[in-house]
């Protein structure tokens, strides 16, 4: 499955970087029909297209490596970088955008053919927001930041694309020129904002941040599989690079437990969390042994050494779950007071 996940991502990507080729050479066709600024700024944009997809290639063949003596939790942090990369570019290409916009407006230049230059743009709009829903569909599907990026690159694409032709619309209207650089203007910025954006996704990735939304999938995942014999989880760690999951906890198990039966109910446990995720799950789990203020939260019937009965169970939630400290021996006090 792992395999064919791979290789649908890889082809998906491949697809993106020849499309990517073929638009960019039609939006250079535009602007040469039109000499518009607002097009050839989008014709510019496409060229980091071409160069991010390219990457991002080659990051997912990279991220689809197995581990290996250098890199023992795998290869997926490129996807990461990939992301950057591209954010990186966006941004630079925004301020070259920027920068001939303002030239533009100050020295105004003639334009014609728009109506004929915008039915490429057109065409464009159509082919960049059918690959580019693909690749975010599948992204996330695949949990490949990777793929997201270069979909929503693309998508971000199609409405700058879109909001050209409007302007060109309001210029055939108007005939006032100068909106053809007060839209290239407003679509650098809007480039820029887009590109901050993944930059910083990307460098929160590398740093191993918290992804909020992962973790409270594996919490509920966790909350709606409990086991009686899981009496309590903590110093919970989820983190994701490319496709991969990487899920570190502590869990207490009663003491007097043979090492066998210790041994299966983990096993047990890596499985849900395994199968709650659609690419490659590694899973370290720490056993520890239960205390007597266990037992006021224990649900384990007929247990041989319990000291107290239960009164009630513990909120397994995600600012719960992370702390580095056994949940039952903070609630067992305000339970004692």
């Amino acid at each position: 499955m792992q395999i064919n996940q791979n290789k649908l991502k890889q082809r998906l990507i491949l697809l993106s970087f020849i499309a990517s080729i073929l638009l960019t050479g039609l939006k250079f066709f535009a602007y040469y029909l039109t000499s518009s600024n607002a097009i050839l700024s989008d014709a510019l944009e496409s060229i980091i297209n071409v160069i991010a997809s390219g990457f991002a290639f080659y990051s997912i063949y990279l991220s689809s490596q197995p581990k290996d003596k250098n890199h023992p939790y795998g290869h997926g942090k490129i996807e990461f970088f990939s992301a950057g990369f591209e954010g990186a570019l966006i941004m630079i290409a925004s301020l070259f955008i920027i920068l001939e916009a303002v030239k533009r407006i100050m020295d105004p230049a003639p334009i014609q053919n728009l109506a004929q230059g915008s039915g490429f743009i057109l065409f464009t709009i159509v082919v960049n927001t059918a690959i580019g829903y693909k690749l975010l569909s599948e992204g996330k599907k695949a949990n490949s930041l990777a793929l997201v990026a270069d979909g929503r690159h693309l998508m971000t694409d199609s409405i700058s694309s879109l909001v050209l032709i409007v302007s060109v619309g309001l210029i055939l209207l108007t005939g006032y020129v100068w909106i053809d650089s007060v839209a290239s203007l407003l679509f650098g910025i809007f480039l820029a904002y887009n590109g901050f954006k993944l930059v910083s996704k990307s460098v929160a990735g590398l740093m191993d941040a918290s992804d909020e939304h992962l973790l409270e999938k594996v919490v509920n995942t966790l909350r709606s599989h409990k086991n009686p014999a899981w009496i309590d989880v903590h110093n919970l760690r989820v983190q994701q690079y490319g496709s991969d999951l990487h899920i570190d906890c502590h869990l207490t198990l009663p003491y007097y437990w043979e090492l066998q039966k210790v041994h299966e109910t983990i096993h047990d446990l890596e499985n849900i969390l395994k199968n709650s995720h659609n690419g490659e799950t590694e899973v370290f789990v720490h056993a520890d042994p239960c205390l007597y203020q266990c037992c006021y939260f224990c649900r384990i019937e007929n247990c041989p050494v319990r000291q107290h009965d239960f009164i009630q169970d513990i909120e397994w939630d995600a600012a719960n779950l992370v702390k580095n400290e056994k949940l039952y021996t903070e609630a067992s006090i305000h339970i004692q007071e």
